[in-house]
């Protein structure tokens, strides 16, 4: 059974391959394969490029300025060159040591690296600069259809912060940031984001009552502009939506796969169904879409099932 699955995780992995494997990797995945960006449509690369461009003459302006060093370091991101973006947020840190913006950017790019102690140092360091700061929106650099930023400074940080540490295991930590984050989610799309992954935390810890108590806080009729995928997966598991609705593997993206699949597989997985789980995180991981944090938190469940004799070590 282990040789099987052994083999089996390995052959959804080597999915990776068919990215556009072009220098140095930007990461390292949880099993130690580099990790390169993906070549992205002419229109959209020519698009994201003449963004960075004008981010780079606003830095090249004025290098001193917190917000151009975070735009530069965002716009870089976009075009999956994230080891430029860590370098750049760091540089703005060395000018701007007190900057909890450039700590929540600097931290969430950490995830994306799967370097999650260090997401969670910087993350930490920013809640605890932005404590006895007013909350304000945080502008999108990818804006939603209707413009409308949904998203705050200290919900940003919370939720990254309560992100690291579930992707590092630790779910007590978890459980206190995606708390604190829900105080800052003023709006559906924030709230149903949040809920998510509390809801999952609880599961995690066994707090299976207190997971089904967050699912009274979700209806069909929320006010969701954005996070649609969110939105569906708590209806799923209220039971208003069949897993099959939100995930069609055969004919889904590599993108909505990550999404949809890590929610859909981490239901069966505390539903006591880990096969079903497993291959749904192997799904999932032999896709491109590695820097969703679906997809991230699929290969953190793999890698954990790998590491230990059985499911009951790590879920409880």
């Amino acid at each position: 059974m282990r040789i099987a699955w052994r083999h089996s995780l390995l052959a959804a992995i080597a999915g990776i391959a068919a990215m556009a494997q072009t220098g140095a990797p930007e990461a390292t995945s949880l099993f130690g394969r580099p990790l390169y960006p993906m070549a992205l449509p002419a229109e959209a690369r020519q698009s994201l490029e003449a963004n960075l461009a004008k981010a780079e003459a606003e830095y090249a302006r004025d290098p001193d300025s917190e917000d151009a060093v975070i735009w530069l370091g965002r716009r870089q991101a976009y075009l999956w060159r994230y080891r430029e973006a860590i370098d750049t947020f760091s540089k703005g840190l060395a000018r701007h040591p007190r900057s909890y913006k450039l700590y929540r950017h600097r931290g969430h790019r950490y995830i994306t690296v799967r370097e999650f102690e260090r997401a969670v140092a910087d993350l930490e360091r920013a809640a605890a600069l932005i404590a006895d700061v007013p909350d304000e929106v945080e502008p999108d650099g990818a804006p939603n259809k209707y413009g409308k930023p949904r998203s705050t400074s200290h919900s940003n940080i919370w939720y990254h912060l309560g992100l690291a540490y579930y992707l590092k295991g630790d779910f007590t930590n978890a459980l206190r940031a995606f708390q604190q984050c829900l105080t800052f989610s003023t709006n559906d799309d924030m709230r149903v984001a949040t809920l998510d992954w509390l809801y999952m935390t609880y599961r995690r810890l066994g707090r299976h009552g207190a997971a089904r108590l967050l699912l009274d806080q979700v209806s069909a009729q929320m006010e969701i502009l954005e996070n649609d995928s969110y939105h569906r997966r708590l209806l799923m598991y209220k039971g208003a939506i069949r897993p099959e609705q939100l995930l069609d593997t055969a004919q889904a993206d590599d993108l909505t796969v990550a999404t949809q699949g890590y929610g859909v597989g981490n239901w069966h997985l505390v539903e006591g169904r880990t096969d079903q789980a497993r291959t749904i995180f192997e799904r999932v991981v032999a896709g491109r879409q590695w820097a969703a944090f679906g997809y991230i938190a699929a290969e953190a469940d793999l890698k954990r099932m790998q590491d230990h004799a059985g499911p009951a070590n790590w879920v409880r």
